[in-house]
């Protein structure tokens, strides 16, 4: 009897099937008028994860291990941020270098460079941690068909997107790409975001930069995220532009 009534009390979503095909949260089910008690704690949970990953930290000695592997130097940098709350309150100060930074990126030898790769925490170091080697791996493969010359990785601790600007700019780098934890969402925590900016320099803003985000195993794929990224480097370097005025053509091949 006590089976029965539960039969009835919980309706499943006609559309669940659909749910092996997303992993947006759809065909819920409901109780009555609500939805069913295990999807609420489902949702309370991931906005738990989504809490935590905002105050993740980036894994220093892994991701420079990793780093070096790719036969590039490395160079750990840290924005004007003290702390994450103030990371979280003040935008401006993790958009610029620390002092020491600024010394530190101004003594690197061999510039001028035609790419500068950059990488930082921005709203979820775990992205970074996860993702972003495999996908500069993949990006430096592409781009062995180019003559470009690389400046050294920086990895920067408290930075948002425009920090790239600055340290393109005192590397003498023609484009700046900079690989960021995206915020996080409640169907996933560690989405990789990539910036690309031509000609980089303080005081630029957003329509100067090209945007491929949502970079995951279950979102865009490192593969086409990679191709996406250096298709977009080299029509920057060419056209000597970046911005809303490059567009992206997916005809077109590496």
């Amino acid at each position: 009897m006590a089976s029965g009534i539960s039969k009835k009390i919980i309706q499943e979503d006609p559309w669940h099937s659909l749910r092996s095909f997303t992993h947006a949260r759809i065909a819920l089910g409901k109780t009555g008028v609500a939805i069913p008690l295990q999807e609420v704690l489902a949702l309370k949970l991931a906005h738990a994860y989504a809490r935590d990953t905002v105050f993740s930290e980036l894994d220093i000695d892994n991701l420079t291990k990793d780093l070096q592997s790719l036969e590039l130097p490395v160079y750990l940098l840290n924005s004007l941020v003290a702390n994450r709350i103030e990371y979280l309150q003040r935008p401006d100060l993790g958009r610029r270098l620390d002092e020491i930074s600024l010394q530190k990126t101004g003594s690197i030898p061999g510039g001028p460079f035609d790419i500068a790769l950059v990488l930082t925490d921005g709203l979820s170091a775990s992205a970074v941690n996860v993702h972003a080697v495999p996908l500069l791996k993949r990006m430096l493969e592409l781009s062995k068909k180019y003559s470009w010359s690389f400046a050294p990785v920086t990895l920067v601790q408290q930075g948002r997107v425009a920090i790239a600007d600055e340290i393109g700019f005192l590397l003498k780098a023609r484009l700046t790409i900079i690989l960021v934890g995206e915020r996080p969402g409640l169907t996933t925590t560690e989405s990789l975001g990539a910036y690309i900016t031509y000609n980089p320099q303080p005081g630029l803003t957003d329509e100067k930069r090209n945007c491929i985000s949502n970079i995951h195993p279950g979102g865009l794929h490192y593969d086409i995220a990679a191709e996406k990224i250096m298709y977009l480097a080299r029509t920057a370097i060419e056209l000597k532009l970046s911005g809303i005025n490059l567009k992206e053509d997916n005809n077109l091949l590496l």
